[in-house]
């Protein structure tokens, strides 16, 4: 994901593209219209008409009133701005909750990523799970990412902790790449799980027979909208990006301390 919107702005760029240069998708969605008979509110238009114009081809995924006047909260292209009422200025960093110790905007992006996550069922995951367990992760993968093979190399440690582990693809070199076409051939398996731990071994597998509709393409786009730019990308129940590769112990306080922050917050 480029790194700020101001790169966006100058070289007339989207904020979609990846840190590690990915493949096109397809045609880019368009910007979500207000609802339906619905009141435009005030500074609404005109933010929306102003990412229309920098941003061209990326779709608001929400736009709300920002926690602080005067300024509206847009997610767009896998990040939360802030963008004045008038659509003259744009915010992109973190804004901190000072009396409540909050990042507000990690928390934004979270409840989007919770819902965009629900897009993929399970049935279209490929999951390595114990039989009763107590935290259940997403994980954005790459056949060909290092830290991904370490990471599945741990599942058995993952699981017994009582990890539930749940892929998604996201071949970062794009579609068409080598890396593309394993996770294809993964997912059109017999045994898509025995696939996945053959192919981040090393073994090349052979091409998915012809017709297999796999959802790579999919995954991919959502690991996109939800702010992937790199692998193995760990995600709690919460939406919260909670790693990168992390070892089993590692992983297991993440998501504990990121259990009893969620709890905290549901106190306020």
């Amino acid at each position: 994901m480029l790194r700020s919107l101001v790169l966006a702005l100058s070289l007339g760029l989207s904020l979609a593209a990846c840190a590690q240069p990915a493949g096109n998708t397809g045609t880019p969605a368009a910007t979500t219209p207000a609802a339906p008979g619905a009141a435009a509110r005030p500074g609404e238009e005109a933010v929306r008409a102003a990412l229309a114009g920098v941003l061209p081809g990326n779709e608001i995924r929400r736009l709300r009133p920002a926690p602080f006047a005067g300024f509206q909260e847009v997610v767009i292209a896998g990040r939360v701005l802030y963008v004045s009422d008038d659509g003259r200025y744009a915010i992109d960093g973190a804004l901190i909750d000072l009396a409540g110790r909050r990042n507000l905007t990690e928390s934004a992006m979270d409840e989007v990523r919770v819902q965009e996550l629900k897009r993929i069922p399970a049935g279209k995951r490929i999951v390595f799970a114990p039989r009763e367990p107590k935290y259940t992760v997403t994980v954005f993968t790459d056949i060909d990412c290092g830290y991904c093979r370490m990471f599945h190399q741990h599942m058995a440690e993952y699981n017994a902790l009582g990890i539930a582990v749940e892929y998604l693809f996201f071949p970062r070199a794009g579609q068409g790449s080598a890396p593309w076409q394993q996770a294809e051939a993964v997912w059109c398996s017999k045994d898509p799980r025995q696939a996945m731990t053959e192919a981040k071994g090393g073994k090349t597998l052979p091409a998915p027979p012809a017709g297999c509709r796999s959802p790579v393409a999919e995954e991919y786009a959502l690991g996109r909208e939800v702010g992937v730019n790199a692998t193995p990308a760990v995600f709690a129940p919460s939406g919260a990006q909670i790693g990168g590769y992390l070892e089993p112990q590692r992983l297991l306080q993440a998501l504990e301390q990121d259990a009893r922050r969620q709890a905290q917050a549901a106190q306020r």
